[in-house]
């Protein structure tokens, strides 16, 4: 069989052979990238709360305490995208993070652990219960959705009564050497002779080695690229001799370990461990990585546009209580707000789509 031959066979099967040089697949637009668009839509709001509340750019007041809050939700959003990979979703992440804080705070009231030492307790945690959901998805079928939702339930429950039982109801009140900087400073209280460092809060740098480090998992590894594969076709993958049962597993153990990690994070920031941690995760973790370009359906994901649409969703909530709205209003301002970006977003791919075609 010739060459002639194969290209007719293409035509009859109603696809149209691109012309030599061509691109297979036509490029969008730079206007079309979603990390873009958040870029102009962050910078948009920054120059309109500061012209109304010069105070957002006090940096102690507003950028120190904004820098905390989006380190959280990048890590958070991050667990989430982990699962969005596959096409899956993490309905307990909240609860993950509660019960990894949990071991952490356990480990520091009744065995002194040093700080780190807890840290890497909350992870372990995470990563386990996390590994368990993705177990329990492969062995049964049973949707993420399903076994997730169970399981936020479950640890729901099971939060409540490990600190009923160990903290009294309240919160672990030890405090490890180091907590209280690891809260309040930032590289800008430590100074090497005349230099000091900038006005970041010590948390920023969690966020940006699970940023760098997840982004690296699914753009390097053979792993994360097998993960997305699955995401993208679930037969594909089974067809091309992946294990998809344990990059299942994978997946959800990293949301496991990243929620775990989130987690420790906001107990760090609140200075507690307390059984409400993880209460407001739940939301963030998907309006991040949805905002930044990672698809609901699996298959895509952007570390990069995640940080970006946690960045957005700090930045309007901050703002909002600068300006004073209630907590009722706020909720309903947000909900639209980020539903007009999502649309917005949307209408700007399909344009950019159906400008490539025509080209």
């Amino acid at each position: 069989m010739d060459a002639s031959d194969t290209r007719r066979r293409v035509r009859r099967r109603g696809v149209e052979e691109p012309p030599p040089g061509a691109s297979p697949t036509p490029r969008l637009p730079w206007w079309a990238n979603p990390r873009v668009g958040l870029v102009v839509v962050i910078a948009a709001l920054v120059a309109l709360f500061s012209s109304a509340r010069p105070a957002f750019l006090d940096v102690d007041l507003t950028l120190v305490p904004l820098q905390r809050d989006i380190s959280v939700f990048v890590v958070v959003g991050l667990a989430q995208l982990a699962v969005l990979s596959l096409g899956h979703m993490n309905l307990a992440v909240g609860r993950m993070a509660a019960l990894s804080a949990f071991a952490a705070g356990l480990a520091y009231d009744r065995f002194d652990a040093p700080l780190v030492v807890g840290l890497v307790v909350a992870l372990v945690v995470g990563a386990a219960i996390g590994a368990v959901a993705g177990a329990i998805i492969t062995a049964t079928g049973v949707n993420s959705f399903v076994v997730t939702l169970a399981l936020d339930f479950g640890l729901l429950g099971v939060v409540a009564l490990l600190y009923d039982r160990f903290a009294g109801g309240v919160a672990f009140s030890t405090r490890p050497p180091g907590m209280d900087e690891l809260r309040s400073d930032t590289f800008f209280d430590y100074c090497i002779g005349p230099v000091c460092g900038p006005p970041v809060p010590l948390l920023l740098p969690f966020a940006l080695v699970a940023l760098v480090l997840v982004g690296l998992f699914f753009g390097r590894s053979r792993n994360g690229r097998e993960v997305l594969m699955t995401g993208a076709s679930l037969r594909a993958a089974r067809l091309s001799g992946i294990p998809v049962g344990r990059r299942v597993v994978t997946a959800h153990a990293l949301s496991g370990l990243l929620a775990g990690l989130a987690g420790f994070m906001l107990a760090m920031t609140n200075g507690a461990f307390s059984a409400s941690i993880g209460d407001s995760f739940l939301l963030p973790s998907f309006l991040a990585p949805v905002l930044g370009g990672t698809l609901l359906a699996g298959g895509a994901v952007s570390a990069l546009g995640t940080a970006l649409g946690a960045t957005l969703t700090s930045v309007i909530q901050k703002g909002l209580n600068l300006l004073q709205f209630e907590a009722d209003a706020l909720q309903i301002f947000i909900g639209v707000v980020l539903l007009v970006a999502l649309s917005l977003d949307r209408v700007r791919q399909v344009l950019a789509e159906r400008r490539g075609v025509r080209a």
